[in-house]
């Protein structure tokens, strides 16, 4: 698939693609919701629905980041609440659980390890907190399979704004053309990548595959020159 490409990077997004984001977020937003006797079936739904839609603005600097966890709170439960109050009813109530649920996926340390063992250099650009995104990493056991991580909090602007793309090479040390983009999100990594001039790959694990990108169903099937 990607053999043919003469690449010197592959970049790879974070949640949903290298982490079960989606299965902790909905799992963990079940059992936040019930512990404060919210037990509908559309819990789930109305939880990922507010945080996209929150998490969006802060990858646009519209929100900041404790400030959209705050906002998502308010809106779910329908209730005002001070920002202390708000924080703390994420924190110990949706992000323990998130942190908690959270795992890798069994194919993800073997891709990794194979763009590595390609000789190219192995980055990761995530929309998402540094220190949070740290946490996941180190707990995870991605970091040493890791050469350059760039997380959107340090950056103008998250994915697929090109100003992120532009410093996640900057920050590789590679044209956009010797680098291939791998992730979940259609928008924001295959999108936002080829918009950029990189080379890009969308990871569809389950669901419809757009037939106007490349794509894959598990990163099993990246296959690198070596």
């Amino acid at each position: 698939m990607l053999a043919h490409l003469a690449l010197r990077a592959a970049i790879f997004d974070l949640d949903g693609t290298l982490t079960d984001q989606r299965g902790a977020q909905d799992a963990a937003a079940v059992e936040f919701a019930a512990e404060l006797g919210i037990t509908d079936d559309g819990v789930v739904d109305r939880w990922d629905e507010i945080a996209e839609r929150h998490y969006r603005r802060y990858q646009a600097r519209e929100l900041g980041f404790e400030e959209q966890r705050q906002v998502r709170v308010r809106e779910f439960l329908g209730r005002e609440l001070s920002d202390d109050e708000a924080s703390e009813i994420f924190r110990t109530g949706y992000g323990r659980r998130y942190a908690e649920l959270l795992r890798r996926f069994d194919d993800a340390v073997p891709a990794l390890q194979r763009a590595r063992d390609a000789g190219l250099i192995v980055a990761l650009l995530t929309n998402g907190d540094r220190a949070q995104q740290h946490g996941k990493i180190d707990r995870l056991g991605l970091a040493p399979h890791l050469d350059v991580i760039v997380c959107s909090s340090e950056l103008p602007a998250g994915k697929p704004d090109p100003r992120a793309y532009a410093a996640a090479l900057e920050r590789v040390g590679v044209a956009a053309s010797e680098a291939v983009m791998i992730g979940d999100s259609l928008e924001a990594d295959v999108h936002g990548a080829l918009a950029a001039g990189l080379h890009a790959v969308h990871l569809v694990r389950t669901g419809e595959r757009m037939p106007d990108v490349t794509g894959i169903r598990s990163l099993d099937e990246l296959v690198f020159a070596g």
